[in-house]
């Protein structure tokens, strides 16, 4: 082969790779960087197109249903009208009429950027845009003109179409109208909570005064209420909403000195300005008042209804309260309580809140609830309140955890009904690392006793060490679990959590005892059955849920708690052919008192709060003077009250019987039947106390309940509980950091 022609074969031979290569080549020349960028540029004219195109066809529209309020209608399970509420509270005034440093703090709190954006946060509208195709909640970020838009023109749903309205109308209004006339828009539109349609109307519910008086310590509260005026409600918020109102009260406070609108000297001095009291709506009177409420409080909480639309009207709600049931707890609690008290002459009678609840275990269905004398002289609801300790009805809860984990006492001997503790008053806890030693009523020593003997007679000291031995985070598990709160105060974990220290609601303890009714099922009361506007239905949550324990472990503590009735505290609740479990409670210096009981086909807890209304602001007291002192515990009032009001309740109803699952439980026969005209106990004695930081426990049973003899057992392998204590700490202290008596023991 000559040269030539060797030459031709490598340029053939590059010719044929190149043309194998093509390929890749072609690929290269499709998405080429100019054709990349061309695409990238087509996507944005049409996209511009498109916001264009919507820009031209949405129109800024007249005002929307919530400018033009209806009433809501509330009704009982038969249909029976409790009250109908509206003619929503609105007064719009100029902006004028609204201090200029009182106008910064809404600003301040919600859009610092007002003044000087475009009236749309893109950022904020793309995130609730990702948020609503996603279902991950609420917009966030929306500037004061898009909340202005959604209040007046548009509406709370969350849909992509509204969003997108809201961006497109925000800049149409942004265009038209001054920064002054979009705040005073929104000031005047906001719901700012008790009924309350724009910044007139709040500032008269809230302070009293018309808007052109609001101080900016003032205004700064208004303006921090509008992120969530049902949470930040100062009269009914808990100890955790009002920390959150607090902060974001400094919130708005700090940014107006950031911006130069406050001089930080004066913003140093600036107290928290306490609301007044909230005054009910006309036609709200007795309990209607306290139902109403607590449809709305339910309804908002679980996001069935948003506040805002709740409050603009036209719904018809319909509550799971029975009118008969509810007719019978109204006058059982006149009849055993009311009746009996002389305000006039006692200052305690002068001071006790009555509340109660019932509940369906098998349903949930809250049927009847009892908030308080009237709704128009005290607003705050005890059926729901959780300010109060729950005392030793939360005892059933330590010891259904001990049966729920196997536990066992120090010395390895598993905890049942028949396990043997050490019932010494002031006896220290042992395997706490927190000294622990809680007196008995009284003082009194039981010695060696059952469990199922403790629970009848509410002895402190010994659930005081079964706490510790079942496990405190386990114990707390459990409550909440079955539905105690865990935010309500007080829920500490350590040895007193077991006398019951924290705060709770009749409500709350009737859902737990449901929980213990239904078999160990978690039951979350429903005060709603149906809540409809139009074609529009809220969806409401089961209120019937998981297993939280198991049901024999659940019917083991049933068993248990038929023995607080038949031969323990609760001897008052006994009533003629009912099956009847239940436990009374009596906090530290008898400011809380308690029964919570049930059959098997109604769960209804009562509770009575000492509370003096007569200063400024309300606070806790003693009821241990309350009707003369002679029921003055949870086996007295609140024992009575349930009786007479089950009896009434389930009149005409066949007796139903417990069906447990178990073989175990109080094993003790049932003292005689009390008729209803016999029923109430023989005063039970005062506690005497030993020390200021010190527990009372139960009343030492009454003579007309059966005594436990002194105890001269010859019982099985004592347990670690029947040995001598170890020295832990003076038996005699309160656990490190209880400053407060009413926050450090419990008593019955």
């Amino acid at each position: 082969m000559g040269r030539a022609e060797a030459r031709r074969a490598r340029q053939r031979g590059r010719r044929g790779g190149a043309r194998r290569a093509k390929p890749k080549g072609g690929i290269r020349r499709l998405f080429t960087w100019r054709k990349l960028f061309g695409t990238f540029l087509t996507v944005c004219a049409l996209g511009i197109g498109a916001f264009i195109a919507l820009y031209l066809y949405v129109d800024v529209p007249g005002a929307n249903a919530l400018a033009q309020a209806q009433s809501n209608v509330y009704k009982y399970s038969d249909g029976t009208v409790i009250a109908r509420t509206g003619d929503v509270n609105r007064e719009v005034v100029p902006l004028t009429k609204v201090p200029k440093d009182v106008q910064r703090t809404f600003v301040a709190a919600e859009n610092k950027t007002f003044y000087s954006d475009s009236g749309v946060d893109l950022k904020g509208t793309a995130r609730g845009l990702i948020n609503t195709v996603t279902g991950k909640g609420k917009q966030g970020g929306s500037t004061i003109t898009q909340q202005y838009v959604k209040n007046y023109f548009l509406s709370s749903e969350q849909t992509v179409t509204r969003k997108a309205k809201e961006l497109i109308i925000s800049l149409k209004v942004d265009q038209e109208k001054t920064k002054d006339e979009i705040l005073a828009g929104y000031i005047n539109t906001s719901y700012y909570g008790r009924g309350a349609w724009g910044i007139q109307a709040a500032a008269r519910a809230y302070y009293g005064v018309d808007s052109d008086d609001l101080t900016v310590e003032q205004g700064a509260y208004l303006a921090a209420l509008l992120q969530a005026p049902s949470q930040y409600e100062w009269s009914s918020a808990s100890e955790a909403s009002r920390e959150l109102a607090l902060q974001r009260w400094n919130y708005v406070l700090n940014n107006m000195v950031e911006m130069d609108w406050l001089d930080p000297g004066e913003r140093s001095r600036m107290k928290f300005p306490e609301p007044i009291t909230p005054k009910p709506a006309p036609g709200l009177e007795g309990q209607a008042g306290y139902l109403v409420e607590a449809a709305k409080a339910e309804l908002i909480s679980s996001g069935a209804v948003d506040e805002k639309e709740l409050d603009a009207g036209g719904w018809n709600i319909t509550l799971n309260i029975d009118r008969k049931k509810q007719q019978a707890l109204e006058k059982a609690v006149d009849t055993e309580l009311i009746d009996d008290l002389d305000p006039k002459d006692r200052k305690a009678d002068q001071d006790v809140q009555p509340g109660a609840a019932s509940v369906d275990p098998k349903t949930g269905r809250v049927v009847a609830l009892y908030g308080g004398q009237d709704f128009v002289e005290h607003q705050i609801s005890n059926a729901t309140r959780r300010d109060y300790q729950a005392a030793s009805t939360f005892k059933p809860l330590v010891f259904a955890t001990a049966l729920e984990n196997g536990a066992e006492t120090q010395d390895g001997v598993p905890i049942t009904e028949d396990t043997i503790y050490d019932g010494t008053s002031k006896r220290p806890v042992e395997g706490s690392t927190t000294p622990f030693a809680p007196p008995n009523q009284g003082n009194k020593d039981w010695g060696q006793v059952t469990v199922k003997r403790a629970m009848s007679k509410s002895i402190n000291s010994v659930f005081a060490q079964m706490g510790v031995d079942a496990g405190l985070k386990d114990v707390k598990r459990t409550a909440v679990g079955l539905g105690m709160k865990e935010d309500a105060g007080g829920f500490v974990v350590r040895p007193s959590m077991s006398l019951g220290v924290m705060g709770a609601s009749p409500l709350d303890m009737a859902g737990v005892y449901a929980g213990l009714d239904n078999h160990g099922k978690k039951v979350a009361p429903q005060v709603v059955k149906t809540a409809e506007r139009g074609e529009q239905t809220a969806e409401l949550s089961e209120p019937v849920g998981e297993q939280v324990i198991d049901r024999e472990t659940a019917d083991r503590v049933t068993s248990v708690l038929t023995g607080v009735v038949d031969d323990g505290t609760g001897a008052a609740a006994r009533s003629a052919g009912l099956e009847i479990a239940g436990k009374t409670g009596t906090s530290d210096d008898k400011k809380s008192l308690w029964f919570t009981g049930y059959t098997p086909d109604l769960v209804t807890s009562v509770g009575l709060f000492g509370e003096d209304t007569s200063g400024k602001t309300t606070k806790q007291v003693s009821l241990k003077d309350v009707g003369g002192g002679v029921f003055a515990n949870g086996g007295g009032y609140p024992a009575k009250i349930w009786a007479d009001y089950t009896r009434a309740a389930l009149k005409g109803e066949a007796p139903a019987e417990f069906d447990l699952d178990t073989d175990q439980g109080a094993g003790v026969a049932p003292a005689p039947t009390v008729p209803p005209t016999t029923a109430d106990p023989v005063p039970e004695p005062t506690p005497t106390p030993t020390s200021e930081s010190q527990t009372p426990d139960e009343p030492t049973p009454s003579t007309s309940v059966p005594q436990d003899p002194t105890p001269t057992p010859s019982f099985p392998s004592p347990t670690a509980s029947s040995r001598p204590p170890r020295p832990t700490g003076d038996p005699t202290l309160p656990e490190p950091g209880d400053d407060d008596p009413s926050a450090r023991s419990t008593g019955e």
